[in-house]
């Protein structure tokens, strides 16, 4: 099995950063990613019809002991990205999710917080590998509607229970964050970018350590502490000059005032909010003007929350969709999740666990590169007479086309003639679309 040409082209963009032998399997392998039931090396290699052409160890290799850098790879997956980023600043979105995992002898597996299962209330744990991942934000022709995630940098978070007990340095998810935003955008200093995260991300050890080059939107606690502009220092004065001004209301007592109300296109839904928003200077960064909005939900049953944005002359509007746009990234995770077994390969060494799971995600990206530049073409969507309001394609829909579309070639090159011949290709294409 192969799969198609075009995609095939596509990722001969991004075949410099591996040997050609070394490609040659990890072509091999995404193809088997793409049509096997589960994600492990062999049965991408049964997948993939590739038993005999190599010795299966070859193929471990390629993630436990190949020389090629997962970050040189994520990078070259950027320059893919480029021609669809806009003018202005390119949206970042950065996360952490949890990989379910078994064993004891798998590399950084520990207990992680399990959002699945946790509530409100009550937080629970589960085993496993807790990834950092750096996505880009874009929106695409075929739907503009609708911002799409595209992972390209990845970190692995080591538990302190971990890292003591296998001698490494502990570093905290935000660390991982800062670091591959450095690695970004430093690989594209002429570029502006702007990232926005949830709360877990927002502090000062991101928004101090991040680059110049790069924004920051994130959410901010409702008892946080705001000040104004330290006043200018008269000439003669002794002493060490104030560092903050004036104490300014919390967002908790901002939403006391008199706001105004907004209507959003958020989350694929129209929101009406009331807002009240001010440019103030947080107190862990007295030096830097923010924007601060407190919203206060009018629909939804959403509850109060606060939000921060480096962009100080932005409006209140629009920080709140840059932070909406953040949720692609929560999607991205989900799909590569359930359509392209993030959690199953089961590498034990220290390579094999950091190079094979991120790949789950580079292929989201590029399957969704390749279905936005040549498979919304051929994409027909299915007649389901019970979901009426589908009006663009899902993950689920482009990993089908591309699946439809490298049948479709592989059996045209077949020697078919006669009646039959048509009747066999309705058929297959018909069990690939049930497979996916």
């Amino acid at each position: 099995m192969n799969l198609v040409s075009s995609f095939q082209v596509l990722l001969q963009q991004v075949c410099c950063v591996m040997t050609a032998p070394t490609f040659a399997s990890f072509v091999i392998i995404l193809t088997g990613w793409v049509f096997a039931r589960r994600r492990t090396v062999t049965g991408m290699i049964l997948a993939a019809d590739a038993v005999g052409t190599k010795h299966h160890s070859a193929f471990h290799r390629v993630f436990a002991a190949a020389r090629w850098s997962l970050d040189v790879l994520g990078l070259a997956v950027f320059d893919l990205i480029a021609p669809w980023l806009p003018d202005g600043p390119v949206f970042l979105a950065v996360d952490d999710t949890l990989a379910r995992k078994r064993g004891l002898k798998v590399f950084g597996v520990g207990m992680h917080h399990d959002p699945l299962l946790s509530t409100r209330k009550t937080a629970l744990v589960n085993w496993g590998h807790s990834w950092v991942v750096l996505g880009v934000i874009v929106k695409f022709p075929f739907c503009q509607d609708k911002f799409f995630c595209l992972p390209v940098l990845f970190r692995l978070y080591v538990n302190k229970k971990t890292a003591t007990k296998k001698r490494l340095r502990y570093r905290t998810r935000p660390e991982l964050a800062v670091e591959m935003l450095q690695v970004l955008c430093k690989a594209h200093e002429n570029r502006h970018f702007h990232v926005v995260a949830d709360s877990a991300y927002g502090g000062k050890s991101v928004y101090l350590r991040r680059p110049t080059n790069c924004e920051l939107t994130s959410r901010l606690t409702l008892d946080a502490r705001l000040y104004d502009a330290p006043p200018l220092r008269r000439p003669g004065t002794n002493g060490r000059p104030r560092k903050r001004g004036e104490a300014l209301p919390s967002p908790r007592e901002m939403l006391h005032q008199r706001g105004r109300r907004l209507t959003l296109n958020i989350y694929g839904r129209r929101d009406r909010v009331r807002v009240i928003d001010r440019v103030a200077h947080l107190h862990a960064m007295p030096d830097r003007p923010v924007r601060v909005v407190a919203v206060e939900p009018l629909t939804g049953g959403r509850k109060v929350q606060a939000f921060f944005s480096t962009r100080h002359d932005a409006a209140a509007a629009e920080v709140l969709t840059w932070y909406a746009r953040r949720w692609s990234i929560e999607e991205a995770f989900q799909h590569a999740k359930m359509h392209l077994g993030f959690e199953e390969p089961q590498g034990w060494t220290r390579r094999a666990v950091e190079r094979t799971a991120p790949t789950a995600m580079l292929l989201y990206s590029l399957i969704t590169l390749w279905f936005a530049s040549v498979g919304h073409r051929h994409y027909c969507p299915p007649i389901r007479p019970w979901y009426r309001s589908k009006a663009r394609p899902s993950f689920a829909d482009m990993l089908a086309t591309l699946r439809q579309d490298s049948v479709r070639e592989q059996v045209s090159t077949l020697p078919l003639a006669g009646r039959g011949s048509r009747k066999v290709l309705q058929l297959l294409i018909h069990a690939v679309k049930q497979a996916a």
